[in-house]
């Protein structure tokens, strides 16, 4: 008789309301009170790198309000599919990074480990909108390898989890992986980028606070917001779950024109970071992949911004201001 397929493990709450995430224009513009002509837009400008955003944060946004930042982070628009100079498909050169399944590594000590392909949200400056996960062994088999191949380089002391968003990996494959990892003698610490905590907040269960605070590495944490907005109760109550189990908290953003260039969104920005147990840590130019051009800030704009931050904030909520430029040892600072 043949062997009947194990049972599966009942979704989780923040797996519930991935499944329920809206990834229809016209969707969004219901919920958001908007004219249906943006919606059809939307769905025109989409292209191969489609609508995908959770509800939780749907709800921060403004209805009626087409201008809204959390909304312009999203939303497809026909600028998108115009042709600017300067901006291609991998504009840090990520694929000649690859150094093997799974495997990106550019700077000495460290290595990317792309544990997934995808992601909660689809960001529209994403600098990975077009990277090939599934040909550059962003698969099981491929993290099986990569992880093999960390524990034969001794010149690795901190692994980097990305994706894509490693967070989406459950409970039980996160912790599994974790336990792979820790058990390499020379690998001291373990670093998350996520935008998860920000725009899912319910991912940030207690077993995902227990994998991180329990592990002999030092576990740094990412997350991601460009916005003040972003940063409601929830997200708060989980970047608290995240601190208390000893993972240290850092935020990285994305200077985005009409979402966050401006020194008042910024320092309120760092504000409610610090505020929330997170230090600001880098405000990235943006990084010139295809279809982004409408989200360009100037880099004399971004100094003036920077300077202003500096003038108003402790050195302890200003972010460095940096551009990732390919070859380059490390990212370059501009402030």
């Amino acid at each position: 008789m043949p062997t009947a397929a194990p049972p599966r493990r009942p979704l989780e709450g923040w797996q519930r309301e991935l499944a329920d995430a809206i990834r229809d224009p016209a969707e969004l513009c219901r919920l958001l009170e908007l004219d249906a002509a943006v919606a059809t837009a939307a769905r025109d400008a989409a292209g191969g790198f489609p609508l995908l955003v959770p509800r939780p944060f749907v709800g921060r946004m403004r209805k009626g309000d087409p201008r809204d930042p959390l909304l312009l982070q999203v939303l497809p628009v026909g600028r998108e599919r115009e042709t600017v100079a300067g901006f291609t498909a991998d504009p840090l050169q990520e694929l000649n990074a690859v150094a093997g399944p799974a495997v990106i590594q550019k700077y000495a000590g460290r290595v990317l480990l792309l544990a997934t392909g995808a992601c909660a949200v689809n960001c529209r400056y994403c600098f990975r909108r077009e990277f090939p996960y599934a040909e550059t062994g962003a698969t099981r088999a491929g993290i099986d390898e990569a992880v093999d191949a960390i524990a034969a380089d001794g010149s690795i002391d901190e692994v980097i989890l990305s994706g894509g968003d490693p967070l989406l990996l459950d409970d039980a494959r996160l912790g599994m992986l974790v336990s792979r990892l820790e058990a390499i003698a020379h690998l001291r610490r373990l670093r998350i980028h996520s935008r998860l905590p920000i725009v899912l907040p319910s991912r940030v269960t207690a077993g995902l606070a227990a994998i991180l605070g329990g592990t002999r590495l030092a576990t740094v944490c990412v997350v991601h917001a460009n916005h003040p907005a972003e940063i409601d109760d929830e997200v708060v109550a989980a970047l608290g779950r995240l601190a208390a189990g000893r993972t240290i908290l850092l935020n990285q953003s994305v200077l985005l024109a009409g979402v966050n260039d401006s020194a008042d969104v910024l320092a309120e920005l760092s504000g409610r970071l610090v505020d929330s147990g997170v230090v600001p840590y880098y405000l990235h130019l943006l990084d010139r992949v295809r279809g982004t051009a409408h989200f360009e800030v100037p880099e004399d704009v971004a100094q003036r911004l920077h300077e202003s931050l500096r003038a108003r904030l402790p050195g302890y909520a200003v972010p460095r201001l940096v551009r990732e430029v390919p070859g380059e040892p490390a990212k370059v600072w501009l402030g």
